[in-house]
């Protein structure tokens, strides 16, 4: 059953007076390879017809390669303001997923041209961003701006694997994305790690030891 996210709790949040709401997603966080991405997107709650404009966002995971890139630059247009932001897999390896991917987040918010008042976020609280905020399970799902935030993150994560493969060919990455896929194992046996992945994570780790 196809679950479309909605406007419920901004509206909510914009009558009780916070104007600014940004919503908030990660990308990356189960890859072998490659950053971790987080978005941030503040829309127009006020706008009487962004459910209507927006009636195809979902969760990005859900949606395919030519929905998210037509999503990603709709998106960008009708927004207040957006933000990506990414920590590598060095950084993953070093300060753990966690923290990874909550330092995505907050450089996400850093790049927004406005500063926003509350924080819808998919999953995860920031405890260190003093900004009021509520973590939802499966927010990317059932909230609209954090759908549109996990879009946002799918897509200049994949474009961001896309390029690592020029850099580092051979291993797939702009086809499974850094994934653990059959294809991404075999590769790895293949051609040993490359810069990008992360030892910390169990399958890689155990392939360093082969």
């Amino acid at each position: 059953m196809d679950e479309r996210p909605d406007l419920r709790l901004e509206i909510e949040l914009h009558r009780s007076g916070y104007k600014l709401i940004a919503g908030l997603d990660e990308a990356g966080r189960g890859a072998w390879a490659g950053p971790v991405a987080a978005g941030a997107i503040i829309l127009p709650v006020d706008r009487f017809d962004l459910a209507n404009r927006l009636d195809g966002v979902r969760d990005s995971k859900t949606l395919s390669v030519q929905k998210r890139q037509f999503w990603d630059n709709a998106l960008k247009k009708i927004a207040l303001s957006w933000g990506v932001g990414m920590v590598s897999a060095h950084r993953v390896d070093t300060i753990g997923l966690i923290a990874a991917t909550r330092l995505a987040m907050q450089r996400a918010i850093e790049r927004l041209d406005l500063h926003p008042e509350y924080l819808l976020i998919d999953h995860l609280l920031l405890p260190e961003n003093s900004l009021p905020q509520t973590a939802l399970p499966r927010g990317d799902a059932s909230v609209l701006s954090i759908s549109s935030a996990s879009i946002l993150a799918k897509v200049a994560r994949d474009l961001r694997m896309i390029e690592y493969e020029d850099r580092y060919p051979g291993y797939g990455f702009s086809r499974h994305k850094g994934y653990g896929t059959p294809q991404h194992r075999q590769e790895l046996k293949r051609l040993g790690l490359s810069p990008i992945h992360r030892k910390s994570f169990q399958p890689v780790a155990e392939m360093e030891l082969l």
